[in-house]
């Protein structure tokens, strides 16, 4: 999901925005909605990558799960389908979230923060589709290694020489 390096959330404003370029006194935003409005927003302001936000967890092994891996499950539990809204009561959040991440730290992840979650999957949805295309990952060695002892074996292309360049004097 590379495409969450450049869309970001700015505390104070409602929405996602992608992030255009860097300038002098800020960063150049667009907003991800109908208007497509260009907004500087200044060095004081808190510019949060979606890409760097991730979720509590329960887990031994890791505290938190990126925001990718989060949006990535509910696009494969749901789609189009969420069956809570941001405005959806707190227990069906709760509900919502275990769902999609069975062991999120209850504790530590507030409604607000589900909440927040749910209108970024809207607007992603809408806007944004391309960021749930997931690239395919490279074969791994295991396969790689398969693939060569297969029994089928190719024979290397022969080079063909290169034509030296001639020099004038």
């Amino acid at each position: 999901m590379e495409a969450l390096k450049q869309i970001a959330n700015v505390a104070g404003y409602s929405g996602l925005y992608r992030i255009l370029k860097p300038g002098r006194a800020g960063v150049i935003v667009e907003s991800l909605d109908d208007k497509k409005a260009k907004t500087m927003m200044g060095p004081t302001a808190r510019v949060s990558v979606l890409n760097d936000i991730s979720i509590y967890v329960t887990d031994d092994d890791e505290q938190s799960i990126p925001l990718s891996n989060v949006l990535l499950s509910i696009q494969e539990k749901y789609a189009d389908n969420l069956p809570v809204n941001s405005k959806s009561e707190n227990n069906e959040l709760a509900d919502f979230m275990e769902a999609v991440v069975p062991n999120y730290d209850v504790e530590r992840v507030r409604s607000s923060d589900i909440k927040k979650l749910v209108s970024w999957y809207g607007i992603l949805r809408q806007y944004a589709p391309d960021v749930f295309d997931v690239v395919a990952e490279e074969p791994k060695a295991e396969e790689v290694v398969e693939a060569e002892t297969s029994g089928v074996v190719e024979a290397p292309v022969a080079e063909t020489p290169k034509k030296q360049k001639t020099q004038k004097a």
